[in-house]
């Protein structure tokens, strides 16, 4: 159920707007993640799966373009499939088999059946039991290409049905050669001097002719039903693809000739399919916000609010609450795992906790509240729902869904979905136990919890999350508020950056940038940000360097040292004593840890965190150079230079 006040609708339009500008690829695999049998994460079915799809690839080129396989025995058995469309390049093939696997790797967390037609290109599935004599037409995905028809809509309609017709008789007949042949077939139709329907239909290799008719019947229908106003769309279901455009796909189109359309109505379903009338939302997979930001063109954005305008009015009342699924649209590395994004309805959020019980709130501040909650199906997250008067407005808000979508690293807090339903804005994160850095490093009680490896631990995961936001993410982002508050732990108490509603996106080539608002935290933002507002990974490297103090003496940045008439806080203090010669990492380090540390380590730990908050921005040390400080005691140290903001000497 969706809020009724118009400027509720806006702002939901908008978020999906902004969504949608962050990517501009014509078409994007659609993963679907089955919903009735799960795996263990790291068991031996996921591990089985994990090797299957990582050489999945290389074996459907060398069996051309066309591979099934099965491993293990028993509950770790998988079952798998990859097939390429006839005639791709064995390079694009092989692309697309891979960022195919790694999706379904990344959205389908602990799914033991699913699968994803990566337009035009490819097809992957796995499951847990054989499927290839199975029929199965659930779930099912349909998608509609944002763009009105561009001429007479009756006319279309008339030459889409024509095209239709004679697809399904070219793609339910079987086609010798290899199976990646056997039902598949793209064609074409004139509309105007210079507009052409496009289509594609495929079905699995093993499927009968009458079952791949009913499959491309039904997909027929459900496209007539859902996106008939459009230029195009797709449907997609475990055993048949379809798709029609009215742009070619690329690598599907470059050998094709006319045929003549054939006369008569559309095929007859089998006795068996459901009418169209039945063909409702209810019976397929809902839309993910990967495929919604994917189709929509950026610079119709008047065009946009029309369509999703018309599309939200229409569907609010019919519809179960979408999923969006606001997945990273570039190729994850192989650390990226996990989640999709979803749009939650209210009705669940309150479900989950308790109606927001206080007995599970987690904690509070100026934003609003977090509370504990667990789904239906036992999953635990963390609500935090901003409050009518949050600092984090809706500008905030909007940025952490549309950032946090891209972005999956285990050194990163995964964003679940969002809801956001009459005065509500509501943000689903994972939940992670332990809660939050400053929780334990600022509190007497529990800072003896941290010994030196798990801060240690602590220090090198914040700088692996920062390397990935830096520059092995697409796209590039700049966190801006890093600090204790904004790590959180995990059980084995291991760090994930969390709260990106401050985050910038950057291009490729892009290093800096500057804003009029500062925004963040004192004591965190680097004296150029807070001075002249410019801001780049150099800014959140400063930021790092503080934290980096903080954890190993056990106090806050803001606290204040004296050194003989000076008042010095935490950065001043570990600069002081540097530059006088008599340091010693005892006079640093937090007491709690008594002599439970490695004196080097501490001590390159304090350096590197001097590096990091130097007053000139060139000076600090790009984060793939502090990764490597970290991690290999054989990398030498420069001396650092004076760091930002030095507090003023202050007579006793």
């Amino acid at each position: 159920m969706y809020a009724d006040r118009p400027e509720s609708c806006m702002q939901y339009l908008f978020l999906i707007l902004c969504l949608a500008l962050a990517v501009s690829f014509d078409y994007v695999s659609a993963v679907v993640c089955g919903d009735s049998m799960f795996f263990t994460p790291n068991g031996t079915y996921d591990t089985n799966r994990r090797l299957v799809l990582a050489t999945l690839a290389s074996n459907v080129i060398s069996q051309d373009g066309y591979y099934n396989v099965s491993v293990g025995e028993g509950p770790g058995m998988i079952y798998a499939l990859g097939m390429c469309i006839p005639g791709t390049e064995p390079q694009t093939c092989s692309d697309c088999i891979q960022a195919s696997s790694k999706y379904l790797l990344q959205d389908c967390q602990n799914q033991t059946d699913s699968y994803d037609w990566s337009p035009p290109f490819c097809y992957v599935r796995y499951s847990n039991s054989s499927f290839y004599n199975e029929i199965t037409l659930k779930p099912q995905y349909a998608e509609y290409y944002t763009g009105d028809i561009p001429g007479n809509v009756t006319e279309f309609n008339r030459l889409w049905e024509d095209l239709m017709r004679r697809m399904i008789t070219a793609t339910s007949s079987s086609t010798p050669g290899s199976p990646a042949r056997r039902h598949y077939t793209v064609d074409m139709i004139p509309f105007t001097g210079f507009v052409n329907i496009y289509a594609l239909m495929q079905c699995i290799p093993w499927i009968s002719s009458e079952d791949c008719q009913k499959c491309l019947l039904e997909n027929v229908r459900r496209q007539q039903n859902c996106c008939s106003k459009y230029k195009g769309g797709s449907v997609r279901r475990p055993v048949c693809y379809s798709l029609t455009d009215t742009s070619p796909f690329f690598g599907a189109f470059d050998n094709i000739t006319l045929s003549p359309p054939p006369q008569g109505p559309l095929p007859q379903a089998p006795r068996t399919s459901p009418p169209l009338g039945d063909l409702t939302k209810k019976d397929g997979k809902t839309i993910s916000t990967r495929t919604i930001v994917a189709i929509v063109v950026p610079v119709a954005i008047i065009v946009l609010l029309l369509a999703l305008g018309f599309t939200f009015y229409r569907r609010r009342k019919s519809y179960k609450p979408m999923k969006l699924q606001t997945n990273d649209i570039f190729a994850a590395d192989d650390d990226m795992t996990n989640t999709h994004q979803l749009q939650y309805d209210l009705n669940t959020i309150e479900a989950a906790t308790d109606n927001f019980s206080d007995e599970n709130k987690l904690g509070e501040g100026g934003f609003g509240v977090v509370y504990k909650g667990t789904f239906s199906n036992g999953t635990e997250i963390a609500v935090k729902r901003l409050t009518r008067t949050s600092r984090q407005g809706f500008q905030e808000f909007k940025n952490e869904v549309v950032v946090v979508a891209k972005l999956q690293h285990n050194n990163l807090v995964r964003l679940l979905g969002f809801c956001m339903e009459r005065e509500e804005k509501i943000l689903v994160y994972e939940f992670l136990c332990n809660k939050s850095l400053d929780m334990f490093l600022f509190d007497t009680t529990s800072r003896p919890q941290l010994d030196w490896p798990k801060r240690y631990n602590i220090i090198e995961g914040i700088a692996r999350g920062i390397l990935y936001l830096h520059r092995d993410s697409r796209p590039k982002v700049i966190h801006r508020d890093l600090k204790a508050s904004n790590i959180l732990l995990d059980a084995g108490m291991n760090p994930k950056i969390a709260d990106f509603g401050l985050a910038k996106i950057f291009a490729v080539e892009q290093t800096r940038d500057e804003t009029s608002r500062i925004a963040g935290t004192y004591g965190y933002m680097a004296p150029e940000y807070m001075n002249l507002g410019q801001f780049s990974m150099e800014s959140d490297v400063y930021s790092f360097g503080v934290l980096v103090l903080e954890i190993i003496s056990g106090h806050t940045s803001s606290r204040f040292y004296r050194i003989g008439d000076t008042d010095c806080n935490l950065v001043t203090y570990a600069w002081k004593i540097w530059r006088t010669g008599s340091y010693a990492a005892e006079e640093f380090v937090d007491p709690t840890l008594g002599d439970n540390y490695q004196i080097e380590q501490v001590t390159r730990c304090i350096h590197i965190a001097l590096l990091c908050v130097q007053a000139d921005h060139a000076d600090r040390p790009k984060i793939c150079k502090i990764n490597s400080m970290l991690t290999s005691s054989k990398i030498s140290l420069p001396a650092p230079h004076e760091p930002g903001f030095l507090v003023p000497s202050r007579r006793a």
